[in-house]
């Protein structure tokens, strides 16, 4: 094999590791890993940086900062125990979810030995391996009423479209309908954290953003006490990005992918490209596009050429443009004014 062959671009060496390219660009920004270059400049990855880039893929699953993840790899392992303790109590819940679903097919299996049938209702909630979650209803205004349904629930579910489409109508709907969900709009305000078990926890989601380059400020706070609070099951957040610059809106989006889904699905709305960047759009993840010409919304298909895929891309935008128009309102004077 020549040694060409051995090195991976970019894009092939994010696709083993189950990245994007955007992350691999992320670790070398923070030092983590210095990928090897061609006669042309081009940046390749061989065997030693595709083992260091495992390893460190690896514990940001776990849960760490990119700090964390720097002192680990220095031989540092304080931060280590942490990331395998939380963990160890995701692992547990799965296992109680996969010891529930063995006790439903002994019972069906004891069923069946004795001569009872199964019904096909019982065997396809059996199989069912998504969340379960659906949620269904008539859509608000400015839609006419139509029929809108979301099944199998992910842990991310990113809401877009254009002004005026509809999107924090169609938001509030669902925070009303799904059970347990609640509604954070954007009147979110950072303020005293009188539960000490609530104050622990938005100190180490500030300090892990920190971490990963985000900007301490007022908004980032309100959000993480939003995301850390105990209660609701579901958030259904608006414009998730509000207040926050590039660095602390492309930490925050890492944070939610590692650490928050484990805890409750979230629904993001947003028009920012560095909280949906859509080359990084993963398995448990969805978007919904409410069109601007008030059809019914849509799951987006997350690759070029799929369904609504261009279409979302046009309502997106990087931080520093969407700060340019912030405020602005589309207006037209009336004829003859």
């Amino acid at each position: 094999m020549s040694p060409s062959a051995r090195n991976l671009s970019p894009s092939r060496a994010a696709a083993r590791l189950g990245v994007s390219a955007k992350a691999l660009r992320l670790y070398e920004r923070h030092g983590l890993i210095v990928p090897g270059r061609t006669s042309a400049g081009w940046r390749v990855y061989g065997p030693a940086e595709m083992a260091r880039a495992t390893e460190i893929v690896s514990l940001r699953t776990l849960g760490l900062s990119l700090a964390q993840v720097a002192r680990v790899l220095d031989g540092d392992s304080t931060d280590l125990d942490a990331g395998l303790a939380a963990h160890e109590a995701w692992l547990r819940g799965q296992e109680k979810a996969i010891t529930t679903a063995l006790d439903k097919v002994r019972r069906l299996r004891s069923d069946l030995l004795n001569g009872e049938v199964p019904p096909p209702a019982a065997l396809a909630r059996m199989l069912d391996t998504g969340t379960g979650l659906t949620v269904a209803f008539d859509l608000p205004w400015p839609w006419g009423g139509e029929a809108f349904a979301l099944r199998d629930i992910r842990p991310l579910t990113y809401i877009t479209g254009p002004l005026g489409s509809g999107k924090t109508r169609l938001a509030e709907r669902l925070a009303e309908t799904l059970p347990g969900a609640a509604f954070v709009g954007m009147d979110r305000i950072a303020g005293d954290m009188a539960d000490p078990a609530l104050k622990t926890r938005v100190e180490q989601a500030l300090a892990w953003l920190i971490e990963d380059g985000a900007e301490a400020s007022d908004a980032l706070i309100a959000l993480i006490m939003a995301l850390e609070a105990d209660g609701p099951e579901i958030l259904v957040i608006d414009m998730v990005e509000q207040g926050l610059e590039r660095a602390t809106q492309e930490a925050l989006v890492a944070h939610l992918r590692l650490r928050v889904p484990r805890k409750r699905a979230l629904f993001l709305l947003t028009r920012s490209s560095s909280i949906l960047d859509l080359e990084a759009v993963g398995e448990g993840e969805t978007i919904i596009l409410c069109p601007a010409n008030h059809s019914p919304p849509i799951c987006v298909a997350p690759y070029p050429g799929g369904l609504g895929y261009e279409a979302v891309s046009t309502c997106l935008a990087a931080p520093d443009i969407r700060a340019r128009t912030a405020g602005v309102i589309a207006w037209r004077p009336h004829a003859g004014a």
